[in-house]
């Protein structure tokens, strides 16, 4: 994976972490976890913590099916475009503060499913439901995963797109992972203010990508496709270096 784009992955992965923290924040605090500091309570936070990161990184993967068809094709480019097009829409359909995601009403109605799936699992207190509540709460509807989603198409393959979930996955880790232990400490008027930065963050990332699929030959942000190309050894245009004795 580019550096560029691992960057991009915990960037958003910490930025995400204002608005995890609103929208899984509650689910977090109702397992009843944050009270006395054990061993363990912190083994199951990160319990907790890993099946979520666990979700995000299987969606990576599914999405990175996508993506490696199209770098097979050889338009890896044109999917960085269309990655960067797809965050500029959700922005625009962002504005005014409210999560794009709940404005589709087949994603409310999946979203009221793992609701119920996720009541069931709160009352319990072993490991294993702990896994299970990070794993449906990575499949809650959420702009910031749709974003990085996204974002990870333009990582050319599965397991790049994979990689590239995983990190920002573990972005999110410090803020989701606070919460549990110190409460909701953040007010719901400083949530608000942090969602209307959002799609602005939204769109300066699509204009990245964008200008990355162009390949204007910026140094970084917009690199010939000649720059990001692995030499490889059975390539006819490889010349092998021999030794004559």
């Amino acid at each position: 994976m580019e550096i560029a784009l691992a960057i991009s992955a915990l960037g958003l992965g910490l930025a995400s972490g204002f608005h995890c923290i609103g929208m899984c924040g509650p689910i977090a605090l109702s397992m009843g976890i944050s009270g006395k500091k054990t061993a363990n309570q912190y083994l199951q936070n990160l319990t907790y913590q890993s099946g979520r990161i666990f979700t995000y990184s299987i969606l990576g993967a599914l999405v990175g099916i996508v993506g490696q068809g199209f770098q097979l094709a050889g338009f890896q480019r044109y999917l960085s475009i269309i990655a960067g097009i797809m965050l500029v829409t959700m922005a625009l359909f962002s504005l005014g503060g409210k999560d794009f995601a709940t404005r589709i009403p087949a994603v409310n109605r999946a979203l009221l499913q793992v609701k119920i799936n996720l009541g069931k699992l709160l009352a319990k207190r072993d490991y294993r439901s702990r896994f299970l509540t990070g794993l449906l709460n990575g499949l809650l509807p959420c702009g910031m995963v749709y974003m990085a989603l996204t974002a990870s198409l333009a990582a050319g393959g599965i397991v790049q797109s994979m990689s590239y979930m995983f990190i920002f996955g573990l972005g999110t880790l410090p803020f989701m992972f606070g919460i549990v232990l110190v409460g909701n400490i953040i007010s719901q008027g400083m949530r608000n203010k942090i969602l209307t930065f959002i799609p602005v963050m939204m769109i300066v990332l699509g204009s990245l990508f964008i200008l990355r699929g162009l390949e204007l030959g910026i140094p970084y942000i917009s690199p010939k496709a000649e720059s990001l190309q692995v030499h490889n050894p059975n390539h006819p245009g490889h010349m092998e270096n021999t030794n004559c004795h």
